[in-house]
């Protein structure tokens, strides 16, 4: 079994939800920068490889990598890349519509829905791409293996590509939209239980 190519899928589902960055106001953050040396005749030359995270905390949300021998234009082109990556993910009430599990490589995230009030229940690489999405309420667990930045942040994109609105359920499915939203698992209008 091969490795998912996550920036491929991203592009595929562009073609068909094409998302213009220039419409949206998007932030950014840095979620990682790594120095990398190499050793030549005179010394050691460093370069730079960063990572980040662009959303617009309503739904949109991608992430782009950029290398070069200093810091700013790696984060520079990191963002630039990111802009080229935007997704699209249906929130329901400040949360996903359901539990979805994502993977690359050894990375393994799980995402569930939280009720109101939860807040963002995330840790180190996941924390940023949630936030920038909008998501306010959400438990998640890194399962995998890995502690690797790139790998996670990828596992977030592979589940977020997965989520499915109720709407789209039931156009898959060939059912009655109100059927689906019924019997949809939805905590952030489910009743808390005593």
């Amino acid at each position: 079994m091969g490795v998912k190519n996550i920036e491929r899928l991203i592009e595929e589902r562009q073609k068909i939800e094409p998302i213009n960055p220039a419409e949206l106001t998007l932030e950014e953050k840095v979620v990682e920068i790594r120095r990398t040396t190499r050793v030549v005749e005179g010394g050691r030359r460093f370069s730079f490889s960063t990572l980040a995270v662009v959303g617009d905390r309503n739904g949109h949300v991608g992430f782009g990598h950029g290398k070069a021998n200093e810091v700013p234009p790696s984060i520079a082109k990191a963002i630039a890349d990111a802009k080229k990556h935007l997704i699209r993910v249906p929130l329901i009430e400040g949360t996903i519509p359901h539990d979805v599990i994502g993977k690359y490589e050894s990375a393994v995230v799980l995402l569930k829905p939280a009720r109101k009030g939860t807040g963002v229940v995330a840790g180190g690489p996941v924390r940023p791409v949630l936030e920038l999405l909008g998501v306010t309420d959400i438990l998640t667990k890194i399962i995998g293996r890995t502690t690797n930045p790139n790998n996670t942040v990828r596992a977030v994109f592979d589940a977020l590509l997965q989520i499915r609105s109720p709407e789209q359920v039931a156009a898959i499915r060939g059912v009655d939209e109100e059927k689906i939203r019924k019997n949809y698992r939805i905590y952030a209008s489910a009743p808390i239980v005593k």
